[in-house]
Parts: C-alpha cells; sequence; structure tokens
C-alpha cells in the first residue's frame, strides 16, 4: 500500500475537503470525460451527506467552479465572487472541446438530501444532455475523503484513489502498523527514512525536499492569514473569527505574569488561526481533511516556536511520518467525516501530528507508532455535527483541542520505551468499526447533536 504525502496533503480552498475540494475535482473530472460531445446541457444531483450540508459547505459553488475548469490546487480564493458571479449572469459552461452548455446552478444542481447512494454517503452525478433531453453522458463520482475522489469503477476495485495514481510497486509497501515496525526492524530505517525510499521512487530527494518545503510554506502562511484578520465567518451563524484576538492578548500578556499552560494558547490559536481561514474559504493544505487542517499545521508550529532542538529536517520528518499513518488510516479505515463521524477527521489528524512531532523529536518507530495510537484512542466515538452544515462549529476549537492531544500523546510515548496495550491497528480497526455502527444522523449530516440542538435552543 502506497499513498504518497502529496496525495495525503492537497493544497486547497476551504471550507470541505469532501463537500468542496471532491466535488471540484469531481467536475474537473467530468469535464475532461466529456472529450468531442457537445451537450446542450449539464445537470448535476448530489446525495446524501453531501446534499444534506452542502450548501453550508458551498459544494453546488464548487460544482460550479470546477465545470468552469478551476482546480482546488491553483485556485486563487480571491477570484471566486467574481467567477460565479460572471457564470450567474451567462449561464452556461465552456465545453473542452469547444462550444458552450446551459448550466445555470440555481436550476441545474439538485439536492437529494433524502437518498443516500450504496457507495458511500457523499455521491454526486453529472449528466450532460443533448437538446431534447436525452442523456449524452453520465458519471456518478464518490468524494470519499480528504479530497479524494473515486468513480464507481474505482470504487468496487476497492482502489481509494483515481485513476493515474502511484501504484504500489515502492521499496517499503506496509499495509498495517505492524508491516510497518517490522519493515523498519529489518532495514534499520526509520518511519520517516522508509517513507523517503517509498517517495523518491517516483521523484528525486530534491524535488520531494522542495514539495515538503511547499507544504509547510501554505501551512503556515495559512497560519499568518488566520492570526491577522479580524471579521465575522461567512454563512450566517454569525461566528466571530477569534485568532487575531487571542494573538494580541497572547503579545500583550508577554512581558506580565506567565502560567505554564500558556503554551496551550499558543498552540490552539495557531489551529484556530488554520481552521478560521478554512471556513472563509481561503488556502489551506487538506491534513488529511479541510475540516482537521488546524492540527498538523499548529503542532508544526509548536515544534518550530517552542522545541530547541526544531529544524527545517525535522519538519520534514514530521510531515513524512505523518504522512505514513494518515495513509495506514485511509487504507484500513476512513478520513471521512460522512463515513466514519469526526474521528476520522480530527482523530486522523491528531494520530498524524503525534507520530510526526514523536518521529521529529528523536522517537523510536515504537514509539513513534505508540504516540499515533494514543492520540487516535482518545478521539474514538467523536461525532460529525456541524451547526448549519458549516465546517465552523464545533470544528474549529476541535482543531484546537485535536493539536493540544497530539502534542500530549507525543510526550507521553517519548516517555515510554514504545511498548503499550493497544496496538495502533487495533485502534484504526476500532474506529472503522464505530464509525459503521454510529448512526448517519451524527455522520456530517447535520441531523443530530449539536447540529440539531442548538437549532432547537
Amino acid at each position: 500500500m502506497f499513498l504518497s504525502v502529496f496525495e495525503i496533503f492537497k493544497i486547497g480552498v476551504g471550507p470541505s475537503s469532501s463537500h468542496t475540494t471532491g466535488p471540484m475535482v469531481a467536475a474537473g473530472r467530468f469535464l475532461d470525460l466529456l472529450g468531442d460531445l457537445k451537450p446542450q446541457r449539464i445537470r448535476v444531483e448530489l446525495f446524501g451527506a453531501l446534499a444534506l450540508t452542502g450548501r453550508g459547505h458551498g459544494t453546488d459553488r464548487a460544482v460550479a467552479l470546477g465545470l468552469l475548469g478551476c482546480k482546488p490546487e491553483t485556485l486563487d480564493p480571491d477570484t471566486i465572487e467574481a467567477l460565479l458571479s460572471e457564470l450567474a449572469d451567462r449561464k452556461n459552461i465552456a465545453l473542452p472541446r469547444g462550444g458552450k452548455a446551459a448550466f445555470d446552478p440555481t436550476e441545474a444542481i439538485e439536492f437529494r438530501g433524502d437518498t443516500f447512494l450504496p457507495g458511500h454517503a457523499n455521491a454526486l452525478s453529472f449528466t450532460a444532455l443533448d437538446g431534447a433531453g436525452a442523456a449524452l453522458l453520465a458519471e456518478t463520482y464518490y468524494s470519499i475523503g480528504g479530497g479524494f475522489v473515486v468513480d464507481g469503477a474505482e470504487l468496487v476495485a476497492g482502489q481509494g484513489r483515481p485513476k493515474g495514481s502511484h501504484s504500489d510497486e515502492v521499496p517499503y509497501p506496509y499495509k498495517s502498523a505492524a508491516e510497518m515496525l517490522e519493515m523498519g526492524v529489518a532495514a534499520n530505517l526509520t518511519i520517516a527514512e522508509m517513507k523517503r525510499a517509498n517517495e523518491v521512487t517516483f521523484r528525486s530527494n530534491a524535488d520531494l525536499d522542495k514539495g515538503l518545503d511547499a507544504l509547510w510554506d501554505a501551512m503556515h502562511r495559512s497560519i499568518q492569514r488566520g492570526l491577522s484578520v479580524d471579521g465575522v465567518l461567512p454563512g450566517g451563524l454569525g461566528v466571530k473569527r477569534r485568532a487575531k484576538r487571542i494573538m494580541d492578548k497572547l503579545q500583550k500578556d508577554r512581558g506580565n505574569e506567565k502560567f505554564p499552560h500558556t503554551v496551550m494558547d499558543w498552540i490552539s490559536v495557531y489551529a484556530i488561526a488554520v481552521n478560521e481561514e478554512n471556513a472563509s474559504g481561503g488556502r489551506i493544505v487538506t491534513a488529511p481533511t479541510n475540516g482537521a487542517a488546524g492540527i498538523i499545521p499548529a503542532v508544526v508550529q509548536y515544534y518550530l516556536d517552542f522545541c530547541p532542538s526544531a529544524d527545517q529536517a525535522g519538519v520534514r520528518d514530521c510531515l513524512l511520518v505523518a504522512a505514513s499513518i494518515g495513509g495506514l488510516i485511509k487504507y484500513n479505515a476512513s478520513i471521512s467525516g460522512a463515513e466514519v463521524g469526526c474521528q476520522g477527521e480530527v482523530g486522523s489528524a491528531s494520530a498524524m501530528a503525534a507520530a510526526g512531532l514523536c518521529a521529529a523529536l528523536g522517537g523510536s518507530n515504537a514509539q513513534v507508532e505508540n504516540a499515533a495510537e494514543i492520540a487516535l484512542e482518545h478521539h474514538l466515538g467523536m461525532t460529525c455535527d456541524p451547526i448549519g452544515g458549516l465546517v465552523q462549529v464545533p470544528c474549529i476549537e476541535r482543531n484546537a483541542m485535536g493539536a493540544v492531544k497530539a502534542i500530549n500523546a507525543a510526550s507521553l510515548a517519548l516517555k515510554g520505551d514504545g511498548s503499550h496495550f493497544v496496538p495502533l491497528d487495533k485502534a484504526i480497526a476500532t474506529m472503522k468499526a464505530t464509525g459503521a455502527d454510529m448512526l448517519t444522523k451524527y455522520k456530517e449530516t447535520s441531523q443530530g447533536g449539536l447540529a440539531v440542538n442548538m437549532t432547537e435552543c
């Protein structure tokens, strides 16, 4: 099993990897699929969880942007409103081989929240129609979390990734944490070294480092932007941005009495800054999802700011190891809130961050696996119940808590020798089983939990 660090971490825009990034990617794939066809109009259907929280997550906007040819990794957030306004006036999209097809997002996108397709809770279908209303081409895609999109054939094949992704022909193709540890012992390599060896099968060491540095730069920039902006987040809940105010207070209090726990405030404000950027549709790095995008950047920033031995090599190792753990979780369970609840998003991100930090601080492979297990274990059962279908409450604060837990887990693991009672593989299996048992209303549908109770208050 091999998922590249650049598949686990993707530069894109908020607010949701499964409801925004994924649908945008799916729309682009359908546009490419059209080829020489000249349909008169395009119709889109959103199903299940994708429909139920689609308006709050901007799924309709993402689909429209994807059909306009936009890609998450290159889209400038500052151009979105102008692009959508122009489409609202024009009511058509350009076809790949010339010509135009009618597409009015207000009429052409149907939200079918009462229908869940058997493949995945996040499904969307595109249909190209001729002048008489007959279908020329139809395709269904599944947004399976973290910006990953598969079609029906790929889903049946169990690929969990689109066609054209990297093969599994790598030197260390571990499919479980147990295999990862065994291969590390046999090769006398750290997890970061094995992950690097896998990555350089497809790119040079220099290109890998350049890519890793670009990921961290994007993460760091999202922290800095989030710390510099005041105001109210979009969507109608009236949630005020807090990161700048917290940061200002922390800086003001620097010369006053200090408490040891103040370091947790710094960790929290880094995570909050990223997720406020995500909620506002800004540029962030999916890590491994948008809803959990603040945890790993916050932990890496903590590493750089508070750990004396920190350097860029440690940042790279942190990202490589975090991606290794994220790949194991995705392969053996899920990182989709619509599939397993927020344990699959915040829980996975916290486990990834804990492992990465432990590795950067010199932890052994066994300690790294222990750190990931501690963090994941203490997120088991976490539901995904966003109020108003927006990635704001409780999502933003959950990132702050997940980051603090990650650092705690890494510290506990480093104090031990790596031996522990519950293996990471068992924690991952438990998360998958818990997600399967979890009621649909607690899995990114806004039909239960805080989403309902706050509405009723």
